[in-house]
């Protein structure tokens, strides 16, 4: 079942009751003229084992211990905002899986080889994405991009992520002059991070479902990053973000500045269609297959991951 995102943007008060999470207006709570049935029917409910993703966009949001306690037990994943609106913290749970430990042993113990063929691997799926994505919106000569994915070694030492990354977004935003992807840089930069964030909670989150250490990575080694593995796993999936924002881009919205609209649109990334293993499915399921698929190739009953086609 595809879980599903709650975004907050607005004061609220968020409580636990019959483990159900309980979501309250402070104005509406505060205010002694309004009757009484009126402040129990603007009261809302929504069972916490629907929930996947909650995102926290104001700084007068209320939440309980027994809230967060019940999130992390259902495998939330919970996403800070700063007073930008920008993603800046993310909450897992320490354990997602009954058999954590020695999935954890299995982990650590994979050997650098089948790091760097996994390595191979996810560099050469998100090239053939990126060349897909490439080609359906701006219908660009790909076969350059489809080459480097093929010559793609074990590894990558030849860095051909980054000799295709140059030309895919050189060719992505035509009508943006010298459009470079920079996490500070210009317009769309701003949707593109937003997305990512999203998307990053959404692997973060499959990773400890399916037993795994986030921050152990495959190829990235950040000391200061605690989701370096969510960050290699995800590499695929960035052009199914980068699709939707170039469908904003291309439309008549603004995109200058995240508005609640904008966000809106981002946050539909769980629900994305994608195929995986010769079917289509929610990015958030999708996800889930190529994590467990991970932890196949970990413990030695495969040597590939599942990762999504355009």
């Amino acid at each position: 079942m595809i879980k599903k995102t709650l975004y907050f943007s607005t004061p609220v008060y968020l409580s636990l009751r019959n483990n159900q999470l309980v979501i309250k207006l402070p104005e509406v709570e505060k205010n002694t003229t309004l009757p009484l049935t009126f402040k129990e029917h603007s009261v809302v409910t929504k069972p916490i084992e629907d929930i996947g993703i909650v995102v926290l966009d104001n700084q007068q949001i209320t939440i309980t211990h027994g809230v967060l306690e019940s999130l992390l037990e259902n495998n939330v994943a919970l996403i800070t905002c700063d007073s930008r609106s920008l993603p800046v913290g993310l909450m897992l749970p320490l354990y997602g899986n009954t058999t954590q430990n020695e999935r954890f042993r299995e982990q650590l113990d994979a050997s650098l080889p089948l790091k760097k063929q996994l390595w191979q691997q996810t560099i050469q799926c998100k090239i053939r994405n990126q060349a897909a994505v490439l080609n359906l919106l701006r219908g660009e000569s790909v076969n350059n991009m489809l080459v480097w994915a093929n010559d793609v070694r074990s590894g990558d030492p030849d860095n051909l992520e980054a000799r295709a990354a140059a030309y895919y977004w050189k060719y992505l935003f035509p009508d943006i002059p010298d459009f470079t992807r920079e996490r500070e840089g210009i317009p769309p930069n701003n949707l593109l991070n937003y997305g990512y964030a999203i998307l990053r909670a959404i692997v973060a989150r499959g990773l400890v479902a399916s037993g795994l250490l986030p921050t152990l990575g495959i190829h990235h080694h950040n000391r200061y990053n605690a989701y370096c593995l969510a960050d290699d796993i995800m590499e695929p999936y960035r052009p199914f973000v980068d699709e939707l924002v170039v469908h904003i881009t291309d439309s008549e919205l603004k995109y200058s500045e995240l508005t609640k609209e904008l966000k809106g649109k981002l946050l539909t990334i769980p629900i994305l269609d994608v195929k995986i293993n010769g079917q289509r499915s929610p990015l958030m399921i999708a996800v889930s297959q190529t994590t467990a698929s991970l932890y196949k190739c970990f413990k030695g009953e495969s040597r590939r991951i599942a990762y999504p086609e355009k």
